[in-house]
């Protein structure tokens, strides 16, 4: 149970203080503990020492220290998983898209991204025992791409109040890459408040692809979507929330065999994302899944297709 942050908990710290980080979104010790001095200063616009010792006595709060691995499987546990509603696409994720981590949807235009965070947003909505999250959904729109009669068609195919799954998602537009990092900024005060348990990106690097171009601004491009990719991966583990982004690719046109198309992002989206799954167009309306990194998951590729219904398993 995540333990809420209120005057009083954190011994030695003022209850000023406590009002401060409350009003910049710090809603809980955890989350406290999982995010940066630097970062607390900033936003809760507190003193570097005010905010060093904070982050230091919610550790203490929070953090076991070294546990044996057993604990560790305990604890994991906790995790949930969200259905696909393909039992292939579920399989190769090992019982579906889970909580506590960040999960990469990597694929061309047309490679069924979108379409599995649609579904998915209907699916985080239902019972645990229905294979959902029990939960509401947030979804940062980068590209103009969601649109809310195709979620309503998923829902009403599954024989799902439409209106209701709808009033379960909460959606934002970010029309630029500021404008995205403030919104996954404000993630973690949205979580608690309104008991999100998936949130989705689709997509994660579009604006700053398109707006740091060319060598010279690389670096600055890198830093920044380093720090929102931090920023969501401390909301998931802190929160035990499902985290789905997709990405773009880059055509590589100098590749002599294998797929020219690479995940764009680099180094710093392949470090940050715990599973990454590959995604491409197949014959007959179906697609292609492809585990290409994961701690856990064996590489493994599989077929599904997108109907009516959202995804499914591909028929033989």
């Amino acid at each position: 149970m995540t333990e809420v942050l209120e005057p009083g908990i954190l011994k030695g710290v003022a209850s000023t203080t406590v009002n401060k980080l409350l009003k910049a979104g710090f809603t809980t010790v955890k989350a406290i503990a999982v995010t940066p001095a630097r970062e607390i200063a900033d936003v809760a616009g507190m003193g570097s020492d005010t905010a060093l010792k904070v982050c230091r006595l919610a550790r203490m709060h929070v953090d076991p220290g070294f546990i044996p691995a057993l604990e560790v499987l305990e604890m994991r546990k906790s995790m949930l998983k969200c259905t696909t509603s393909s039992s292939e696409l579920d399989r190769i994720f090992g019982g579906g898209v889970e909580t506590g981590s960040i999960t990469e949807l990597i694929g061309e235009f047309g490679s069924g991204k979108t379409q599995i965070c649609f579904t998915l947003s209907v699916n985080a909505q239902l019972s645990k025992e229905e294979g959902g999250l029990g939960g509401n959904v947030c979804a940062i729109d980068t590209e103009g791409t969601f649109m809310p009669e195709r979620v309503m068609q998923i829902a009403q195919e599954k024989g799902l109040d439409a209106e209701k799954i709808l009033e379960g998602i909460l959606v934002a537009r970010a029309y630029n890459s500021e404008h995205q990092a403030i919104l996954i900024s404000s993630l973690p005060e949205l979580v608690e408040r309104s008991n999100i348990k998936l949130v989705i990106v689709d997509s994660m690097i579009g604006h700053f692809r398109g707006e740091y171009i060319g060598r010279a601004n690389l670096s600055m491009r890198q830093q920044k979507l380093a720090s929102c990719l931090s920023h969501l991966l401390r909301v998931a583990e802190a929160f035990n929330v499902a985290i789905v982004l997709t990405n773009q690719v880059l055509a590589t046109p100098d590749t002599m065999y294998g797929d020219p198309n690479k995940p764009t992002g680099g180094h710093v989206m392949a470090h940050a994302c715990t599973h990454r799954v590959f995604l491409r167009k197949g014959k007959q309306n179906t697609r292609l899944a492809r585990v290409i990194d994961s701690p856990s998951l064996p590489e493994e590729r599989i077929r599904f297709a997108i109907t009516g219904a959202g995804i499914v398993d591909a028929e033989e």
